[in-house]
């Protein structure tokens, strides 16, 4: 036994532990143990743990490790696979340009009125005892993502459950089954006839566009495949990130004295996105190990966030940190599209949670997943107060900083 009372595990033991309930609901004593075994941990001749901040940070922005593509006749994990979520070069680099045209910094930017008044609107209708998740927590990031879409206001209830089934295929366990599968197919369906109808203004009429002037930049089942992306990602995520900010916030509500600075700790704390993967293109050393070409890497950016030759006293929540930089949006060439929008409707966010008056009412429960870490249910009161909103720091300096890290 260790001095913390986790046992002595390798790297094997120490994933398979990862992917139980108890690894799922409370990982961090297996990331600190897992620290003490070194920053990359072979698990066989060709597949690796990567827990390490330094040696994560290297391969997320090195050429020389690609995206794991195999195929798949699961429909939902086809989906995946045709989006910038899954694929490599060239096809990554095609459609990123692309859609990173419409997904702009400005665009973003305009945004920051429509998140203050769905802050203000969600907050103001909230009853006395609610669930956080289900409230505010899905409904301010899908109110944004389908307002930069164009997506209805009245299909917007649909997505929660949708999305849920769907992002089971991105855990590391095969649990991609019917119900994502079947969610896979009434997404395609609804958004195959919403490029067939594209509503005015938002990015699915200029993907469309996009795709009409130029053919060979984006195939219809890329589009497809992309827009359902950018849906799922655009709220699951951010989601997650409100949750897991409030729950630290019920247990620590001094912290919140500069809320960009604080959600800039929840995501390197309690991290929305907790392991990603990669596949050794060529032979490479990481951190002094040497990683065959063909290997296979499971990145815990959940544990690189808490990596203590990176991080002062990583397991203590401090947003007054200095140099916070988490891996939470990844890094290199797949950094997350949409960090930008994230921080802003969690900075937001916060800002105006500060006013209220906010206690726990019961037991929240985490979803059983490991890849996608939040919160199922948070049961809350919530007085609201009104506060102007500002910034301490300009979220979207701050994502800037993390783009280009």
């Amino acid at each position: 036994m260790t001095e913390t009372g986790t046992p002595q595990l390798n790297a094997a033991e120490l994933l398979q532990e990862l992917l139980s309930p108890a690894g799922r609901a409370d990982p961090f004593p297996l990331y600190a143990a897992a620290h003490r075994l070194g920053p990359v941990l072979p698990m066989s001749d060709d597949i690796f743990l990567v827990v390490g901040y330094g040696a994560a940070n290297d391969v997320l922005r090195s050429p020389s490790f690609e995206i794991p593509t195999e195929p798949s006749s699961r429909p939902s994990l086809d989906l995946m696979q045709r989006s910038i979520l899954r694929t490599n070069p060239p096809d990554h680099g095609r459609m990123r340009s692309l859609i990173g045209q419409v997904f702009t910094p400005r665009r973003v930017a305009g945004l920051q009125p429509t998140v203050e008044a769905a802050v203000d609107e969600l907050l103001d209708a909230l009853p006395a005892e609610v669930d956080f998740m289900d409230r505010f927590a899905f409904q301010l990031p899908v109110t944004v993502i389908c307002e930069l879409l164009g997506v209805p206001t009245a299909d917007r209830h649909r997505f929660r459950p949708l999305a849920s089934d769907l992002t089971a295929a991105l855990e590391l366990t095969d649990t991609a089954d019917e119900a994502a599968d079947a969610a896979a197919a009434e997404l395609g369906e609804y958004f195959t006839h919403l490029i067939r109808n594209p509503p005015a203004g938002g990015l699915v009429s200029a993907l469309v566009a996009a795709r009409d002037a130029d053919d060979d930049r984006l195939s219809d089942e890329e589009l497809l495949a992309n827009l359902i992306l950018l849906l799922v990602a655009g709220f699951e995520t951010t989601t997650d990130l409100l949750g897991n900010g409030l729950a630290i916030l019920l247990d620590q509500p001094d912290q919140l004295t500069d809320p960009a600075a604080f959600v800039e700790e929840v995501l390197r704390y309690d991290s929305p996105v907790q392991v990603t993967t990669r596949v050794a293109r060529d032979t490479v050393d990481v951190a002094g190990t040497s990683i065959p070409a063909g290997s296979n890497l499971v990145l815990l950016l959940g544990a690189a966030n808490r990596d203590p030759a990176r991080f002062t006293d990583p397991d203590r929540f401090d947003p007054l940190r200095t140099g916070n930089k988490p891996l939470s949006f990844g890094a290199g060439a797949h950094i997350c599209l949409g960090n930008s929008l994230a921080r802003l409707e969690a900075t937001v966010a916060f800002t105006h949670l500060r006013a209220a008056t906010i206690t726990r009412t019961g037991e929240p429960t985490r979803r059983n997943r490991l890849v996608l870490r939040g919160y199922q249910t948070l049961p809350v009161t919530i007085r609201p107060g009104r506060l102007a909103g500002y910034f301490t720091t300009d979220p979207l300096q701050q994502a800037s900083d993390n783009t280009t890290r």
